[in-house]
């Protein structure tokens, strides 16, 4: 981007060794590029007129039918799965780096999903093909057992897309395999996607701030009751420790095993973007990548509560 400073391979390089880095796509055109994943959402909502009578009634019906009926259902057999798709090492060709610290995330999300009951497998390095087969996989699999789906995405990315070890692939094409014309069997349940990865090659340079304190069938949308958690705002790059791991998924991981049985999911992730607003600040000598901030970006598409 013409007045942008951008890293080039040695540079990021010296970066890793440092230990805060952005998860970044080298391009011998431009320089390093960040871990993008920007989601391009178009929704439309059309309400139904109310029919005649249930209008005449309204003001005899209680707005504030009781609370279950707000929360998902968790007593299913089992809690659901959890995949995590563990991106460590790139084919040369791509240009892309060696993300380190990035099986510290794995091993933590492993740790805290499998507390919460989920059937958590990992698979690392994954190329494009790989990522697409392990999640189709899935998606064909029998989840009328289960209350809920969760996927751990860890990678490199960029503007809507998320990189395999040997290239990339819209990251809409792997979520929308879980739709709920696709995989039946997960309609109406929460499916929640967390993202660890760049969105873009922005850096946020913070600012100061004063201290300051059970229904009937019917029919639903085909993309309701989906979470996408990135790690980062659309647009920017997303920080990753090489000794700690990103500060994203230190921050879920701290929150979830804090929470998890207390709180409410939207809760808990109000919790994570506090967290890593206020206690991370990127530490570089890299002109331009020192005390850079990062906020993640909550996309839901929930109907109800989820609570653990």
């Amino acid at each position: 981007m013409t007045g942008q400073y951008t890293m080039s391979s040695v540079e990021e390089r010296e970066m890793e060794e440092q230990g805060d880095c952005t998860d970044a796509k080298p391009d011998k055109s431009q320089g390093d590029h960040g871990d993008g994943l920007f989601l391009k959402l178009h929704s439309s909502f059309l309400k139904r007129p109310q029919k005649a009578s249930a209008v005449a009634q309204s003001s005899q019906v209680d707005a504030k039918p009781n609370s279950y009926s707000y929360r998902y259902r968790m007593d299913y057999p089992s809690i659901g799965q959890c995949i995590i798709i563990n991106n460590k090492n790139f084919d040369k060709r791509t240009g892309m780096n060696v993300r380190n610290g990035t099986d510290v995330d794995a091993g933590n999300v492993m740790k805290v999903f499998g507390k919460l009951g989920y059937k958590v497998k990992v698979y690392n390095d994954q190329t494009v093909a790989q990522i697409k087969q392990v999640l189709l996989a899935a998606s064909r699999d029998d989840h009328s057992q289960s209350a809920s789906f969760v996927c751990v995405l860890l990678s490199h990315g960029d503007e809507g897309i998320l990189f395999g070890t040997d290239g990339s692939v819209e990251l809409k094409v792997l979520t929308s395999l879980f739709r709920g014309d696709r995989c039946t069997s997960l309609m109406g349940k929460p499916k929640l996607f967390f993202i660890q990865a760049c969105r873009g090659t922005d850096l946020d340079g913070g600012i100061e701030t004063d201290s300051v304190d059970d229904r009937a069938p019917e029919k639903i949308p085909v993309e309701a009751d989906f979470l996408y958690a990135y790690s980062t705002a659309p647009g920017y790059y997303s920080w990753r420790n090489t000794m700690t791991g990103s500060w994203f998924i230190q921050s879920l991981c701290e929150m979830i095993t804090c929470y998890g049985k207390e709180l409410e999911l939207m809760q808990i992730m109000t919790r994570v973007n506090h967290k890593v607003a206020l206690d991370f600040e990127s530490a570089s000598s890299l002109p331009g990548f020192d005390a850079k901030k990062q906020i993640p970006c909550i996309v839901s598409m929930l109907t109800k509560e989820v609570y653990f």
